[in-house]
């Protein structure tokens, strides 16, 4: 029986192969997602693929393995006398980003022809033809390696150009929040010199950096005011006010702020907390004092309950606030009604209202980055907020009536 020959580009690739490289993109994708988030602008060609693209940073690979499909099963060429140098660095290259050594002092060109048999096989192998990380986002001059390889295969060469890498993690610099974008262009024609495929290269780089990132005007004024010095003390008093008769909880003004702004999100959440810890005092004081201030959206049976836990736990009760949906100002008014000595209620309230406000702010700020390359929509999704707020806290009322 005869069986038909295996065509160049036909995908035939190991399952074992393709689930390594679904659980890789899946690995980087979420990564960076974290960081700032991944964008993608085009597609590979169906079968194999010699892909080239500007290099600055360590983090070109991630975006590259996010980026691609995981059909593709992605192989990065890496440097042999860095990333195979030691045990554990050949491993991680090996396990994390499908890598493969290529000498950069001699034999270089037999390590990438070693690859032609799994670029027939549909393998998109991921090369960058300037041999190191540029500096300041300057490409420099393409090796001829990429073309030869991808001639001996008999696949396309495809120009890939990223940004934001070098913002996100620069040579030598610090690891930084940022979008990285990856544009994938047209495949290049076979006869392509290495000055070619430079340009179109770096064509995509440069439309892809200047490209403005699409944003909500509600967002920008939002992250003005956060990044001004009206930032923290709006934190603070709107949760000092809360804690005392403001009917809004600081949580929905994170909601919004760690969302457009989320680098902003620990100093708004420490600002929060303080302005509860500092209102809630206040409150225990004046409540002390025979003085009650007015409580919007509270009711009796809320009053109650915490008298009941106050009985029972003394100043740990306020341990329940963060869950019961109870206002903290409805804790700190009935904690001096019934005498809770202001430093047992100071130190209890601040582990209770701390675990809440900073897992909130933080969370909320994860979300964003998470958004981040949907920023556009930041006014709708305040809308959101503000209606699941509505909703929710006429629920908890209307439980607690």
């Amino acid at each position: 029986m005869s069986t038909l020959p295996r065509t160049p580009g036909r995908a035939v690739l190991p399952v074992r192969s393709r689930c390594a490289a679904v659980l890789r993109r899946g690995l980087w994708w979420g990564v960076l997602s974290l960081t700032g988030g991944v964008e993608r602008r085009g597609r590979l060609p169906r079968g194999g693929c010699v892909v080239v693209a500007n290099h600055s940073s360590h983090a070109d690979t991630a975006a590259l393995l996010a980026a691609l499909d995981a059909r593709h099963c992605p192989a990065i060429g890496a440097a042999a006398d860095y990333w195979f140098a030691s045990p554990w660095r050949r491993r991680i290259c090996r396990r994390l980003a499908a890598g493969f050594p290529v000498r950069r002092g001699g034999g270089g060109m037999d390590d990438l022809l070693s690859m032609a048999g799994e670029l027939r096989e549909g393998r998109a192998v991921v090369l960058f033809p300037e041999g190191t990380r540029a500096e300041d986002g300057e490409l420099g001059s393409f090796h001829r390696g990429a073309l030869v390889l991808a001639e001996e295969a008999g696949v396309p060469v495809v120009p890939v150009g990223i940004a934001g890498t070098d913002r996100l993690l620069p040579k030598h610099g610090r690891l930084r929040s940022s979008l990285v974008r990856v544009s994938i262009g047209e495949p290049l024609p076979r006869a392509v010199s290495p000055r070619e495929a430079r340009d179109a290269v770096l064509a995509l780089h440069s439309r892809t950096t200047a490209e403005p990132l699409r944003d909500s005007a509600v967002r920008r004024r939002v992250a003005a005011v956060v990044t001004s010095r009206l930032g923290l003390p709006l934190a603070f008093c709107w949760a000092f006010a809360e804690a005392l008769s403001w009917p809004l909880m600081p949580e929905l003004l994170l909601g919004a702020v760690c969302v457009a702004v989320p680098r902003a999100a620990l100093k708004m959440s420490l600002g929060a907390l303080a302005g509860s810890l500092a209102g809630g005092l206040l409150a225990l004081q004046l409540a002390s004092s025979g003085v009650r201030l007015p409580a919007t959206l509270t009711t009796d049976r809320m009053r109650a309950e915490v008298r009941h836990e106050l009985a029972i736990e003394g100043a740990s009760a306020v341990r329940h606030q963060p869950w019961n949906g109870i206002p903290f100002k409805v804790y700190g008014a009935e904690a001096g009604a019934a005498g809770v000595q202001a430093s047992d209620w100071l130190a209890a309230s601040a582990t209770a209202r701390g675990s809440r406000t900073l897992t909130v702010g933080l969370g909320l700020a994860g979300f964003g980055l998470l958004m981040r390359r949907h920023r556009r929509h930041y006014g709708r999704g305040l809308v959101l907020l503000g209606g699941g707020f509505a909703v929710g806290l006429s629920l908890i009322v209307r439980g607690w009536s």
